[in-house]
């Protein structure tokens, strides 16, 4: 007669408590990855990307009391240092992204600090909590108009990097006369001293007699380009504002060295078109119940 096994000695769902660890193991490692560093720095405005990069190919970043490679993926309770001072890099997880229009005038420079004491666009923003604001593009000194400028240093790098074929949109103001044949050969491209440009789109806009306006766009960032394709035709640039950033527009409302930042539906749109999400709000924490 076969001995009866006790109903206790059979294996259950309910004991196979490996299957619950592997699953915990599983969930963990996505923590433990967490995010590259440069990533992380980057969008809490530290530094561009390729900044942080040539700072830890220099040895100025520490993580734990280590000097680090740009694939580290940082964890929760790392301490991180740059140059021997340390980062809260925690808080810039989960911080929302913010993006701002500054309709900035003539006279000002897109800069921290200005040795020759001008003034300079940063000293006019809103303060922030967390970070700081960085800059998506310039405008320089004498070029007045749309600034964008955001708390998050992977969206800037993304909208200012040449892949993303951006419109820049100006208003320009010329001294001169600009016939059919210079507008056509604007648009098929003119060689410069740093190689070959040209205008997307050229559109008159309004005037009579020596000063006319046109709006422009270019896909490119590089420094002085509309003037200078302007100029390469013997044309004088009397006045230039940069109206639009991709799908980012300055308001008719928005006075010079005031700020305006994009609403929701605004802000989805820009970072879509560089393949960014926006983040998801933080679910407030549950009270508890006070037990009776």
């Amino acid at each position: 007669m076969k001995n009866k096994q006790p109903k206790n000695s059979r294996t259950s769902n309910k004991s196979r408590k490996p299957d619950i660890k592997l699953d915990k193991v599983s969930e963990d490692k996505d923590v433990i990855l967490g995010e590259r560093i440069q990533k992380v720095l980057a969008r809490g405005g530290v530094a561009s990307r390729r900044e942080i990069e040539r700072w830890i190919e220099e040895g100025r970043i520490n993580v734990n009391g280590v000097k680090v490679s740009p694939g580290l993926h940082l964890k929760s309770g790392d301490q991180v240092q740059i140059n021997g001072r340390a980062i809260n890099w925690e808080k810039y997880v989960q911080q929302p992204t913010r993006v701002i229009v500054y309709n900035k005038p003539t006279g000002e420079v897109v800069t921290r600090r200005d040795p020759q004491g001008r003034p300079v666009v940063f000293s006019r923003l809103p303060k922030l909590d967390i970070g700081r604001w960085v800059s998506i593009g310039r405008l320089d000194i004498n070029t007045s108009g749309l600034l964008l400028l955001t708390n998050n240093g992977e969206l800037a790098n993304r909208l200012m990097h040449p892949s993303a074929e951006l419109d820049r949109e100006y208003a320009v103001r010329i001294l001169g006369e600009v016939p059919d044949e210079m507008i056509e050969q604007l648009k098929e491209g003119v060689e410069l001293e740093d190689g070959e440009a040209h205008f997307n789109d050229i559109q008159f806009f309004s005037g009579e007699g020596a000063n006319k306006w046109f709006h422009v766009v270019v896909k490119e960032g590089r420094n002085r380009l509309v003037r200078r394709l302007w100029e390469s035709q013997g044309v004088t640039v009397s006045r230039l504002m940069r109206v639009r950033y991709g799908p980012a527009v300055l308001p008719t409302n928005v006075r010079a060295r005031d700020c305006y930042e994009l609403n929701n539906k605004e802000l989805t749109i820009l970072m879509e078109g560089v393949n960014m999400e926006q983040e998801k709000p933080l679910k407030p924490a549950l009270k508890k119940k006070k037990r009776s």
